[in-house]
């Protein structure tokens, strides 16, 4: 293997959701609004499966510097173009209190043949998500990295989750999205792939049988992307502050770094079964960053503090490589005052607290996301 190290190059991609600013309810997009922010961003946003959702994505950024910049602005010019509509933006995987069945799929052929072929798992589609991409040219290199990047699937789960109100209940879950998702096929985490011939080959079975037209139908919490050269990390909840999306942004592509550094050196991360990495994610999807994530090598349960010391130090070297130390650092901050799910929660004990009912609370829960967006911008 070059002792080069690959480019590494990272992309972001958001999922919003769109509320009326007065009601705070989810709205429809009117067709004007996504075509002033396509007109701003150029081909950077797009309407999402339902009419209430818009996506955004970065530009292929050479280091968090670049991401930062561009997700500063792309963030503020769908916040400026919705608040000409009377509307906002909210970074939530999970809208508070809205109801999925009201909800319409946006009318274009990919999303009408999606509701098609998923029929009633789809209608429950009422979440968003972020991807991560990091560049790695070498097919071969993608599927050697992304076996061991696995491992730390879910500890990036917890740190993004936010979502945990559905219908206007605390699920208990940290991230409720997770289990509606996972009711599509081809989800949850990447199998072991011996090669880049093998995932040809499976995917290829399948768009052969004519199940699915590309890969880009293949929905793990991590995969090799199917337009560009890279892992795509798909696991995470959309974080609702843009610095824990940086935060996450820069662990991710400094681990896919880290497992690069070992194999220059003929070593790797110790692989383990879904069955074990399952139970973490779990833990994640259930727990965020509340109840710790079991260390494999220890046989322990360990708290997430410890986890975010020992990540700091564990890619301090690739942290300074990538020049990305500060939003790597940015960890023990997320850890230290909680994750979206933490804060949602937050507000809305604080106003069952005060004396309002469960519908007061949860809109103060959308008022507080709609402030929480504008963080850093």
């Amino acid at each position: 293997m070059s002792r080069t190290a690959p480019a590494l190059t990272l992309g972001i991609e958001e999922e919003y959701l769109l509320v009326d600013a007065e009601t705070l309810e989810l709205v429809n997009a009117p067709k004007a609004l996504i075509e002033e922010c396509q007109g701003a961003m150029q081909g950077q946003v797009s309407p999402e499966f339902l009419q209430c959702q818009i996506e955004v994505g970065t530009k292929v950024c050479k280091d968090i510097t670049a991401a930062r910049d561009e997700l500063k602005r792309l963030r503020s010019t769908v916040a400026r173009c919705a608040k000409r509509h009377g509307m906002a933006p909210i970074a939530a995987s999970c809208h508070p209190f809205a109801d999925w069945k009201q909800q319409t799929h946006t009318d274009k052929s990919r999303y009408n043949e999606l509701e098609q072929a998923l029929a009633g798992v789809a209608r429950r589609l009422l979440i968003c998500g972020m991807h991560i991409h990091v560049g790695v040219e070498s097919p071969a290199l993608r599927i050697d990295l992304m076996n061991q990047l696995s491992y730390f699937l879910p500890h990036l789960l917890a740190m993004s989750a936010s979502s945990p109100f559905w219908l206007g209940q605390d699920t208990g879950l940290a991230s409720y999205r997770l289990t509606v998702f996972d009711n599509l096929p081809r989800t949850g985490l990447p199998p072991q792939l011996n090669s880049w011939a093998e995932f040809e080959r499976m995917t290829g079975a399948l768009v052969d049988l004519g199940i699915i037209e590309d890969s880009s139908k293949i929905w793990w919490d991590l995969r090799p992307s199917s337009r560009f050269p890279t892992i795509e990390t798909r696991i995470c909840d959309v974080p609702t502050k843009l610095e824990h999306t940086l935060t996450i942004a820069a662990l991710t592509q400094c681990f896919t770094r880290m497992l690069w550094r070992l194999a220059a050196r003929n070593q790797r991360w110790r692989l383990y079964s879904n069955v074990l990495i399952g139970e973490n994610r779990w833990r994640a999807q259930r727990y965020g960053l509340n109840e710790g994530m079991i260390d494999f090598g220890q046989r322990e349960i360990v708290p997430f503090e410890v986890l975010a010391e020992e990540m700091c130090e564990l890619l301090q070297e690739d942290a300074a490589a990538l020049d990305c130390e500060a939003e790597v650092e940015g960890v023990l901050n997320l850890v230290r005052n909680g994750n979206s799910a933490d804060h949602q929660r937050a507000v809305y004990k604080e106003r069952i607290a005060a004396g309002d009912t469960g519908d007061e609370a949860t809109r103060a829960v959308v008022r507080y996301l709609i402030d929480a967006f504008h963080d850093g911008l």
